[in-house]
């Protein structure tokens, strides 16, 4: 059964069960990449706790009340670098005396597939009553163009919403281009030649279909912003 912990203006978690999956590429999936290669067993030893939502605009607020005024509160945050979001983690960690961070890749996906090999926690297929995105694989505009609230649209079987599109997701891992050597416990693969550049997960509201993928992965600097990426928090349960 899943649990929900919450705070007063901070964000909503679920706790997410130990378990063990196959990262990366999924079988005939022909939007698959070098970068999701191998697929490799991982295990998840213990239970740990996930934000049910990206961070919001109004959660940010209470950490930096000058980002994104105007904007509706229950909206994702976006043009939050990988630094800024770390910053959260260490502001929520001394407002409430838990310890709080970014997820690794690892826990990322196997939260996102939810027990699922399927490209996408819903099935083989992903459509616009799922996620938040903008054009179908045939280019077909299916979306509304913009963030949606938290709530939007229906959450994966670990209960937790936008975890394919919304907004593109920070995680704690340096980007490496492949899985050759990434570690099979699902703690950050922080060492490597590109560690100044974070990988971002989940895909955006102005992607398509394949990048949205449960395994589709890519980079930004660490200090990059942009109006489609955001985070969600992490902590050990």
């Amino acid at each position: 059964m899943t649990n929900e912990h919450a705070c007063l203006c901070f964000p909503r978690m679920v706790e997410i069960p130990a378990g063990e999956f196959i990262m990366g590429e999924t079988a005939h999936d022909k939007f698959a990449g070098a970068t999701e290669r191998p697929a490799h067993n991982v295990k998840i030893q213990r239970p740990f706790l996930l934000g049910r939502f990206p961070v919001t605009v109004g959660e940010y607020q209470a950490f930096d009340p000058r980002h994104a005024s105007g904007e509706e509160h229950g909206l994702p945050v976006v043009n939050v670098s990988w630094d800024d979001a770390c910053a959260y983690c260490a502001w929520l960690a001394e407002e409430t005396g838990s310890t709080f961070r970014l997820p690794t890749e690892a826990e990322w996906e196997y939260a996102c597939r939810a027990g699922s090999r399927d490209p996408f926690a819903y099935g083989p297929e992903i459509t616009a009553r799922d996620a938040n995105f903008l054009h179908d694989e045939y280019c077909v505009r299916v979306g509304p163009g913009r963030r949606t609230l938290e709530g939007a649209y229906p959450p994966n079987a670990f209960g937790l919403h936008d975890m394919h599109g919304n907004v593109c997701e920070w995680v704690q891992d340096a980007w490496h281009p492949d899985y050759i050597g990434a570690p099979d416990d699902a703690s950050a693969w922080l060492a490597g030649p590109s560690q100044p550049c974070r990988v971002i997960r989940g895909g955006a509201w102005d992607y398509m279909p394949r990048l949205l993928r449960a395994a589709w992965r890519d980079w930004l600097p660490q200090a990059g912003r942009r109006d489609n990426v955001g985070f969600r928090i992490a902590r050990a349960y």
